[in-house]
């Protein structure tokens, strides 16, 4: 068969981005994540071509037999691992979830607090964002520098002040456990509803190495399933609230923020799961382990490393500040270029999100290669390297290819039966020769 030239390229293109980003550079986006080889086989299915709009038993098309036993039985593997009494796993992303949560659970033209982009906030909790369109009040929960984590007394007087139908808590720069309990007792004097968005920190709460939300006071969480949990892009919602409100949150997410659930994610995420109940402790600490490292490398290579007076991380993430470095925008070209994948970031200090001090930084991909502590002295060397050296960026993207090379194979994950691998290509028409 003779391809056009067009889909040649196309398709080259690909396979360069995969070699790419798989076997030569080092990705520290704290929002990415690998599957297993079992989970991106598993991924491959008919459902990616399908619908199954409704509920499990409540569906309006047919041929969905097989959809209601992968929906039921992801929804109660993550009730069981969350100790939630409703979970919904048809949300496509963890903004859809956010969205769906909000307007399950707040009126038309209701309020919300939640931290502000510079502070961590997600841009779906914000002004700018779904809330907007939503047409929602948005109020900002105070920040406390000092302790870079919400000012709890300060917060207490704009929940009482303001009655917001929903107080949102997690973060996109999430550093420090934010204070549920405290933050939770003070929405309930008012009759607000405390949501949790979980996605950066998820893994580490099914690793049980950070706080499960739902069990902290939070009435919601909510979640994306691909950065310290890795599974594929998709998302979902578990509350432990009334019949009632869930339902509301049910109907939110369909009809209102989906129709199609991408369901060929479903087996890919049940596969993730059971790895996550069987390697997530492990897992889960080896990211914190790194990401402490890393934070203490950088600092003593001589880098602003963020909250250094609070032992700089609990999570999956560290933040730089690199305006003596030029700022995030100019930091994270130059380590694009040295094949170190960043994003620039607004810190709390910061006015504009386009040209911010700061760097964002994740371990969890690279301890998914298998990376560990020492791993992380060698990274922030040769950060140091293309940020405080001028060493030339395409010079240390040699070394960081050749170093790469040492990490190619996926940990705390499953491998691929041969037999089960023939078995799933064949069903979607793959013969191999």
């Amino acid at each position: 068969m003779r391809y056009p030239e067009d889909l040649v390229k196309a398709i080259e293109v690909v396979l360069e981005h995969n070699i790419w980003r798989r076997r030569q550079t080092i990705n520290l986006i704290a929002a990415e994540n690998v599957m297993s080889p079992l989970a991106e086989l598993v991924y491959l299915n008919d459902l990616m071509g399908r619908y199954a709009e409704g509920t499990v038993g409540k569906r309006y098309y047919r041929g969905v037999k097989y959809v209601d036993v992968l929906e039921e039985v992801l929804s109660r593997g993550f009730s069981e691992v969350l100790q939630a009494k409703y979970v919904d796993v048809r949300p496509i992303s963890g903004t859809i979830a956010n969205l769906a949560a909000f307007h399950g659970l707040a009126p038309e033209g209701g309020t919300i607090a939640s931290l502000p982009t510079r502070a961590g906030g997600h841009i779906s909790h914000n002004q700018v964002g779904g809330p907007k369109a939503l047409k929602f009040k948005v109020v900002e929960l105070p920040w406390d520098l000092e302790n870079f984590n919400i000012d709890v007394d300060k917060a207490r007087r704009v929940i009482e002040e303001s009655k917001p139908n929903v107080v949102v808590l997690g973060a996109s720069l999430y550093l420090f456990p934010h204070p549920i309990r405290e933050i939770s007792e003070a929405a309930r004097s008012v009759g607000s509803y405390v949501l949790h968005d979980s996605a950066h920190v998820f893994g580490l709460i099914v690793g049980k190495r950070f706080p499960n939300p739902l069990l902290e006071g939070a009435d919601v969480t909510t979640s994306s399933t691909h950065k310290t949990f890795p599974g594929p892009q998709g998302g979902l919602i578990a509350s432990n609230l009334g019949q009632e409100a869930n339902e509301s949150i049910s109907k939110a997410v369909f009809p209102a923020f989906t129709s199609n659930y991408h369901m060929h994610r479903y087996i890919a995420t049940y596969v993730t799961l059971v790895e996550m109940r069987e390697f997530g402790e492990q897992y889960a600490d080896q990211i914190v382990r790194n990401a402490k490292a890393l934070a203490e490398a950088l600092h003593a290579r001589g880098f602003n490393v963020v909250a250094d007076h609070l032992g700089f991380t609990k999570t999956h993430q560290v933040a730089v500040d690199v305006s003596k470095q030029g700022g995030g925008e100019l930091a994270s070209k130059l380590l694009e270029d040295a094949n170190i994948i960043t994003n620039k970031n607004m810190l709390p200090w910061d006015k504009s999100a386009v040209k911010p001090s700061g760097i964002r930084l994740g371990v969890q991909e690279v301890t998914r290669w298998g990376m560990r502590e020492g791993d992380m002295v060698e990274i922030a060397e040769f950060i140091k390297r293309v940020l405080i050296d001028g060493v030339e960026p395409k010079k240390v993207a040699e070394q960081v290819a050749e170093f790469r090379r040492q990490f190619l194979e996926v940990k705390y994950g499953y491998d691929i039966d041969r037999e089960i691998g023939l078995k799933i290509l064949d069903s979607v028409g793959i013969r191999l020769a």
